[in-house]
């Protein structure tokens, strides 16, 4: 008796602790990204011109130097260096003269440091080609936010297309949008299509449009979704809303749309450098397309999506039906939005729906009103079976008899020469039937019969 005290003792302690560690999992928090920044450093010849109080690539050089020490103790964080123009002389035009000089790490800010003091202005402005070597510095991660961040004071110089490049890199989800800072002069004709371009006309704008990127890159942001019920009130909830990236089409987050405690919906927090398309899957999906966020704020974002309850019903006797579905359509589309199974409760978006029962004969049922926060039902009439009996193979159908028309509904089945039971809706019913073996029309084979709700009827075809 004592043995089976501690070994139930023991299988108790056991399930407590598995529904401790699953109910764990379920709660626990994905990590956040790694954000990686690539700065990519204009060390072309051109950055020897003065500008404002020094030569170009000093400011350059300082400025980034000291955006480089307030990110020394970020965390989550990491950095690289690739700088292209500085390693041959122009003339001649060297064309793939570009460098990963400092490889992503975590607190390499003064490797970074380092490497830029050693820079010499040299060469051309291989842009296009840069940006695509960039492309194969970020290392495959799953979880990370790969940033570029372009410092130029020139256009491209090689014929390349930094536009076609930037737009390959983010469609194939390697790279968020890029920042471009234009030292000297405005190169923003040269430069939306890249990225989100900043002209830095003095030193003091330099500076600003790095804390601007930087603050854009870090901030955390937060988002919340309301979906509305008909009243414009935030009341619906529990279902899935898909983020795409509006650029590249890439899926980048999913969520059960939730209310916390106070009934109000949860707060998201979403990378804010993405342009999104939202998907609600309700039935049919509602969409938000092209929406942005501001780095550092909480955005709300409305979505229209009253809903309410279909409920599909069948009469008693529910065993002799299993598994009975329908189809749901818009009213007056062809489109399958949904197939559900009777003796289910679904949520539909409010509206008018047409439904076709999968049942034989087939019943359609026009213009079913789905209303807000309400259940409607539709109830159809139980069936009956009827046992088709035969005594060899043959061809033949099952026909309602409607208004003296036959209307087809069903053909036997030539691989089953004894009987064959279907169920079927109340109604006057017909079979035409002929044996394999009989040569002639004229041994055609035709009985009526009446299905009554939850009864079955023997039909003989000798």
């Amino acid at each position: 008796m004592k043995t089976n005290s501690i070994k139930y003792s023991l299988i108790g302690l056991f399930l407590l602790l598995a529904v401790f560690s699953f109910s764990q999992g379920i709660n626990e928090k994905k990590p956040k990204p790694l954000t990686r920044i690539l700065f990519v450093f204009d060390g072309s010849q051109s950055m020897y011109g003065i500008w404002q109080s020094d030569i170009k690539i000093n400011i350059a050089r300082k400025l980034l130097s000291n955006l480089l020490d307030s990110l020394s103790k970020v965390e989550n964080l990491e950095l690289a260096l690739r700088v292209y123009g500085h390693q041959n002389i122009y003339p001649p035009q060297v064309c793939t003269d570009t460098k990963l000089e400092v490889p992503f790490g975590k607190n390499n800010s003064s490797q970074i440091k380092y490497r830029l003091s050693l820079i010499t202005p040299k060469g051309t402005t291989p842009i296009a080609y840069a940006l695509e070597q960039a492309g194969n510095d970020f290392t495959p991660c799953d979880n990370c936010r790969n940033i570029i961040v372009l410092i130029t004071d020139g256009i491209e110089e090689c014929g390349g297309d930094p536009c076609a490049v930037s737009e390959e890199l983010q469609k194939n989800g390697l790279i968020l949008k890029p920042f471009i800072i234009g030292i000297g002069r405005d190169f923003s004709d040269a430069f939306n299509c890249v990225g989100n371009y900043f002209d830095a006309s003095s030193e003091k704008q330099f500076s600003k449009s790095l804390d601007i990127i930087i603050n854009k890159a870090l901030n955390a942001t937060t988002t919340q979704v309301n979906l509305l019920d008909e009243y414009g009130k935030p009341t619906e909830t529990n279902v899935n809303m898909t983020f795409y990236d509006n650029f590249s089409g890439i899926i980048k987050y999913n969520f059960i749309h939730t209310l916390n405690n106070k009934g109000l919906p949860d707060t998201l927090m979403i990378d804010p450098l993405l342009t999104y398309d939202i998907v609600v899957h309700t039935i049919p999906p509602v969409k938000a397309d092209s929406i942005k966020l501001t780095s550092g704020k909480h955005t709300i974002i409305p979505v229209n999506a009253p809903q309410g309850y279909l409920n599909l019903k069948i009469g008693s006797y529910i065993n002799i039906v299993k598994d009975l579905q329908c189809i749901i359509r818009k009213a007056g589309e062809v489109e399958t939005i949904n197939v559900q199974n009777f003796r289910q409760k679904e949520k539909y978006l409010t509206g008018i729906y047409d439904i076709e029962v999968l049942c034989l004969p087939r019943i359609y049922i026009d213009s079913v009103t789905i209303k807000q926060s309400h259940t409607t039902t539709i109830e159809i009439p139980m069936p009956g079976i009827a046992v088709i009996k035969k005594t060899t193979y043959g061809y033949g159908s099952l026909y309602l008899e409607n208004n003296n028309k036959l209307e087809w509904i069903y053909n036997f089945r030539d691989n089953n020469p004894y009987q064959e039971t279907l169920i079927l809706q109340p109604g006057i019913y017909r079979v035409v039937f002929r044996s394999r073996y009989s040569d002639k029309s004229f041994f055609t084979i035709e009985k009526s019969f009446s299905v009554q709700s939850g009864k079955s009827i023997n039909v003989k075809l000798f």
